[in-house]
């Protein structure tokens, strides 16, 4: 939380007290609370009796919108849930801070009139026969309190919320999709939602949604995010030296954060030439609980089939939620979410001797996962003292032909616990622990083909217990500092293996100093711990211990500005140190072979270090003219034998372009330019591995247009236009040279190019 916000806070909240008063902050730093666009009205609640009042901790979003409502203790019913209701449809002009519209918290109080009986009604009414006026609640004259909201970025993170997404070309409205966006972040290629994070391969980038892990965050066929968009409030990239809050894993995390349902009723779907998908939210118990479903089901396959007919390719998912609240202060949440991805391939064989043609199936890919989460919170004390218990339930499965899988049976609890001990310092704590139940039958179709890759998956359990904890301590109101902990111990027992353990101690260390109002440097550093990983993530997939566990050395300094025009600007250097990894893609060596055939390079150990610079430059695209740029200078090395060469996934320069324009009666269109160098070639000589060049580098250039029609107070309706590789670039991956010759021939992919015609339309 700023500093200057809490001085605020406290000096509202506390009129007269003997304190001594902290040191005045700059006048361009001053807070200006949200004020209401219009009385904040709420009805009486049918059958009730008397007079009451309640009073409301609002969350006001920066969009001027409530995000949530909670009642302080003691507050009545039904009167509290009437006032709860009644508040997802009050809109503010939002708080600012040096003229910047930021959330805050702000508590207001209802006031509840019982109406007149009926007879006193009808005599004061002038006109015979009227109906009384509905009975409301009075606005407060005044907010009693104001807080810049609690769930401030952490040091170094980057985020896109959804409304910005939307206007953003190539990422389809999808904000997960906008992750290759950001500084830091290298796509193995482009289109593919696979990346590398400030060096860290995708197998060490984890993928959490409200604090739940996610195998598979995309769908195959360069499909969107596997969590429907209409859900999502925001997104955010922790691309190294994250909160203690997360970890298991060594390299970045990508988080992303639903919206809570609000009791009022609010729908979404949209119609695009490779899917169909809805999103619809409602109040329950008059106010007390709301819900909200959405999903998603491709028809792919339909359309494939016109082009191919021996190509098979689908894809669906789900999310489903319902919140209740119990008291004022206790709430309980169920929360359940999946998909699944399917691709195979027709193959058409003909009898030589009766020409009777045969058509076969052949799997070649197959994933379903289902999260099942439900969680307890209770509020006390003041409005960021929180308690969450949770338990989660999960399956994963891969499957392939001719039977062949990979399972894992999960479940999951955590606790954790927010509280303001002092004004100055707030204590962030969790407990968690997992226990995954592995299988597989790997070994019956790939004993003879690939014995080693079956022997990676061996079937048994493993367990994983945390525990962690930080503190946001202010120190001064220009100086915060969030030093924090976390400890994980892992047992793994696999068939005809031993038991297996580890311990993972990782200690963090972030700070914010505002060095004026509009420029802050931010540094953000640890440790972070990860088993041995695969080579991309996937459900079911899941090495043991054996090698032990894979480690970071995190650390980044940053400068952030706030530049005229509502501009950001931010520079970031960054060093990440790898130990012990098992990184198959980024080694590069060649495969020298075991005994049973197996590449030894696709479970091989090997260090590794990325240093590198991060630009961006940001105005918001929801404005009517918004960008967003980044730019990364990085190096990415790894250490195999006695050799240190580039990652074979590194780019030397990695570049984004996008803006956004309203034109106003409800065009909108925009446009994105990406471009980054190509990837490193490399020969053996002996044995060492020298580098001899580079592909040839890749730009892609991306439109998108809409047009959206307003249909009553409400509803709206869009046509949206939207293409990624407008210009059918081809991308070289790797040049493949002639044994014994000097000539070599690149190998390309694509054009991968996506297009997408759809309507959209809400509530």
């Amino acid at each position: 939380m700023d500093p200057r916000s809490i001085a605020a806070a406290l000096a509202l909240a506390t009129p007269g007290a003997a304190a001594q008063p902290a040191p005045a902050p700059p006048a361009a730093a001053v807070i200006a609370p949200p004020r209401p666009l219009a009385p904040l009205r709420a009805g009486y609640p049918e059958g009730a009796a008397g007079d009451a009042n309640v009073l409301l901790i609002l969350t006001v979003a920066a969009d001027g919108s409530v995000r949530s409502a909670l009642p302080t203790a003691g507050a009545p019913e039904p009167f509290a849930s009437a006032a709860v209701t009644a508040s997802a449809g009050w809109r503010f002009e939002p708080a600012t801070e040096a003229g910047k519209p930021i959330a805050a918290k702000i508590r207001v109080e209802i006031r509840f009139s019982a109406p007149p009986p009926p007879e006193l009604a009808r005599e004061a009414s002038p006109v015979a026969g009227a109906a009384p006026a509905a009975p409301s609640a009075r606005p407060p004259q005044a907010p009693l309190e104001v807080t810049v909201h609690g769930e401030q970025p952490a040091p170094g993170v980057a985020s896109f919320t959804r409304a910005e997404v939307r206007l953003l070309p190539g990422a389809f409205g999808d904000p997960f999709r906008a992750i290759d966006m950001l500084p830091g972040v290298t796509p193995l290629a482009s289109g593919l939602p696979y990346f590398y994070v400030r060096g860290a391969p995708p197998g060490n980038v984890g993928y959490f949604l409200d604090g739940i892990r996610v195998p598979l965050l995309f769908h195959i066929g360069l499909g969107p995010s596997v969590i429907h968009p209409a859900i999502v409030d925001r997104v955010d990239l922790y691309p190294g030296g994250y909160p203690a809050s997360f970890g298991r894993y060594a390299g970045g995390i990508v988080s992303g954060e639903t919206r809570e349902p609000v009791p009022a009723w609010h729908g979404e779907a949209n119609l695009r030439l490779v899917d169909a998908g809805a999103m619809l939210s409602g109040p329950l118990d008059d106010g007390r609980g709301a819900f909200v479903v959405a999903g998603r089901y491709s028809y792919t396959a339909l359309l494939l089939s016109v082009i191919s007919s021996n190509v098979d390719l689908g894809y669906w998912d789900y999310q489903a939620r319902i919140g209740y609240r119990l008291t004022p202060r206790d709430e309980v949440t169920v929360f359940a979410f999946g998909a699944r991805d399917f691709l195979g391939r027709k193959d058409t064989t003909i009898d030589p001797e009766t020409g009777v043609s045969t058509q076969t199936e052949r799997t070649l890919f197959n994933t379903t996962f289902h999260r099942l989460d439900l969680r307890y919170d209770h509020r006390f004390g003041g409005p960021e003292d929180h308690l969450r218990q949770a338990v989660t339930f999960g399956y994963d499965v891969t499957g392939f032909d001719k039977g062949a899988h990979v399972t894992d049976k999960i479940l999951g609890a955590r606790t954790e616990l927010t509280r303001r001990a002092t004004p100055a310092v707030l204590v962030r704590a969790g407990l968690d622990l997992q226990l995954d139940v592995y299988d597989d039958n790997l070994t019956t179709v790939f004993s003879q083909d690939a014995p080693g890759f079956a022997s990676l998956f061996p079937s048994g359990p493993q367990t994983t217990v945390g525990v962690r904890g930080d503190a946001v301590i202010t120190v001064t109101p220009r100086l915060e500092v969030t030093p924090g902990l976390r400890v994980d111990f892992f047992t793994s027992k696999r068939k005809a293996h031993p038991i297996l353990t580890a311990v993972a101690v990782d200690p963090r260390l972030a700070a914010r100093f505002a060095v004026t109002p509009a420029l802050r440097v931010v540094t953000a550093g640890g440790l972070a711990s990860q088993t041995p990983s695969f080579i991309l993530p996937g459900p079911g997939f899941s090495l043991d211990l054996t090698g032990g566990l894979q480690r970071s050395f995190q650390t980044s300094l940053g400068v952030e500005a706030e530049l005229p025009w509502d501009m950001t600007a931010i520079a970031t250097v960054f060093h990440n140190a790898f130990f012990n990894m098992t990184d198959a893609l980024g080694t590069n060596a060649p495969p020298s072979g075991r005994e049973d055939g197996f590449p030894s390079t696709f479970d091989a150990r090997s260090l590794g270090s990325s240093t590198g610079l991060e630009l961006t430059l940001r105005r918001r695209l929801t404005r009517r003219l918004g960008g967003f740029l980044s730019y990364t200078l990085s190096r990415s090395e790894r250490h195999v034998g006695r050799s240190t060469i580039a990652s074979a996934f590194d780019r030397t320069h990695v570049a984004n372009a996008a803006m956004s324009c309203d034109f106003g009666k409800g065009y909108k269109a925009g446009t994105r330019l990406t471009f980054y160098t190509g990837f490193p070639i490399t020969s053996a000589v002996g044995d060492r591995v020298e580098q001899t060049g580079r592909v040839p580098p890749f730009f892609r250039f991306d439109a998108r247009a809409e047009k959206r029609w307003p249909i009553g107070k409400r509803a709206w309706l869009s046509l949206v236009l939207e293409i990624a590789n407008a210009m059918l670039a081809k991308e070289t991956l790797q040049e493949q040279c002639v044994p014994g010759t000097m000539r070599c021939n690149p190998v390309t992919i694509g054009p991968v190019t996506i297009p997408s015609l759809g309507l959209e339309g809400g509530f």
